[in-house]
């Protein structure tokens, strides 16, 4: 059987770059504006909970799809978000925890990805007052790691500004592939919300993972010194309680020694 070019072509999409990871840096989080003189008892906030690039870039080149679990009280508390940006806008009161759960395609995941986000409405600052011009802004940062990704994966995906792709080594070529992505995407400029994101940078975050390090091994360059000083100090203790205890101990046994005298002279 003569296996068709096509069929090879395909094989080679599919196939494992071994010792090679791709990431996709994402950020969730919500936007929340108190509505002011409109706010009633029970709609006091406009919210939007989302799930977007690390700089507002668009992620359907990975993501399928985005699935929502809002609180029980709402209708319909299920959201499915098919095509990007990837953000759901509601109205209410309260805060609370929502589930987001993200389906990617199928050369990039077969697993979704679960995350979990606690809606904030009001300032962490109790005395600060609301304003229905700065809206409560709350972000995480993280990171998809895709470990192996397919030759396709890799082709498809190393030219998208959401995506962090290695340097290949030198001469190694992969196989060309079309574009099958012919949605429009979309321009971070475009999302209203953009001027109230949190800028996350991975300077930034390089920088926050050097001075953890640097605490961590000054810890450790002073540890012997601190254990051998807090040893030194337990064992002083240690020695002055024994002596306390032995005098202590001494002093009851002439005690009863005397007791013991007194009465054997009173018979």
């Amino acid at each position: 059987m003569v296996r068709s070019s096509d069929d090879s072509e395909k094989k080679n999409l599919v196939k494992k770059l071994k010792d090679v990871e791709i990431s996709v840096p994402i950020v969730y989080g919500n936007v929340a504006f108190w509505l002011g003189k409109k706010a009633s008892e029970y709609q006091s906030h406009r919210w939007t909970v989302y799930v977007r690039g690390a700089t507002n870039e668009d992620l359907s080149v990975v993501v399928k799809r985005a699935v929502f679990q809002l609180h029980s009280s709402f209708n319909n508390p299920m959201r499915v978000v098919e095509s990007p940006p990837f953000e759901l806008s509601e109205s209410g009161w309260g805060e609370f925890e929502i589930a987001i759960t993200l389906h990617f395609h199928n050369d990039v995941s077969e697993k979704p990805l679960h995350l979990y986000h606690h809606l904030k409405l009001y300032p962490e600052d109790e005395s600060g007052s609301m304003s229905v011009k700065k809206p409560v802004v709350v972000e995480s940062y993280d990171e998809i790691v895709l470990a192996e990704p397919s030759e396709g994966l890799f082709a498809r995906v190393q030219n998208h500004p959401a995506v962090v792709v290695p340097r290949l080594p030198a001469g190694f070529s992969l196989p060309p592939v079309e574009d099958a992505d012919k949605r429009k995407r979309i321009d971070p400029k475009d999302n209203p919300l953009t001027q109230w994101f949190t800028n996350f940078s991975e300077a930034d975050e390089l920088l926050k993972l050097a001075a953890a390090r640097q605490q961590m091994l000054t810890a450790w360059r002073y540890w012997p010194v601190l254990s051998a000083t807090y040893a030194k100090v337990f064992v002083k203790e240690k020695i002055e309680l024994t002596c306390s205890l032995m005098a202590f101990s001494f002093s009851l046994l002439l005690d009863l020694n005397s007791l013991t005298d007194d009465v054997v002279a009173a018979s």
